[in-house]
């Protein structure tokens, strides 16, 4: 099962040689892939609108904002990378049940470049 949502951002990178050490922003895109290993009495691991409405929930907290100012970016660099491992385990957190589980966040910062947190 996968899934592709998307939000905006701005964010800075500290620490960082180069033109990312300013603000900017983009309209980051985030595929969520779960597998499953067993199927309910409907014959779906998880209903596509769980995966959904998980997602958007915690994208929501990070839409229209400065990812620099709210946690845990507010410590931690707000590298692609940093960002799709949290929304990774937060969404762990969240949709893992018995037979079902986050596989892996893509995100995509331009349509060119994107990162993948697993930990399979």
């Amino acid at each position: 099962m996968k899934i592709l949502l998307d939000f905006a951002a701005a964010h800075l990178l500290r620490n960082y040689e180069g033109v990312c050490n300013r603000l900017h922003g983009h309209n980051w895109k985030v595929e969520v892939m779960v597998v499953a290993t067993k199927l309910d009495d409907v014959g779906m691991g998880m209903d596509f609108k769980v995966i959904k409405d998980a997602t958007r929930e915690l994208i929501g907290k990070l839409d229209h904002r400065n990812l620099n100012d709210i946690p845990p970016f507010d410590e931690i660099n707000p590298t692609a990378e940093n960002i799709s491992e949290y929304l990774y385990s937060e969404l762990s957190n969240t949709l893992n049940v018995d037979g079902i589980k986050v596989s892996a966040v893509t995100l995509w910062e331009t349509d060119r470049a994107s990162v993948t947190y697993t930990e399979d």
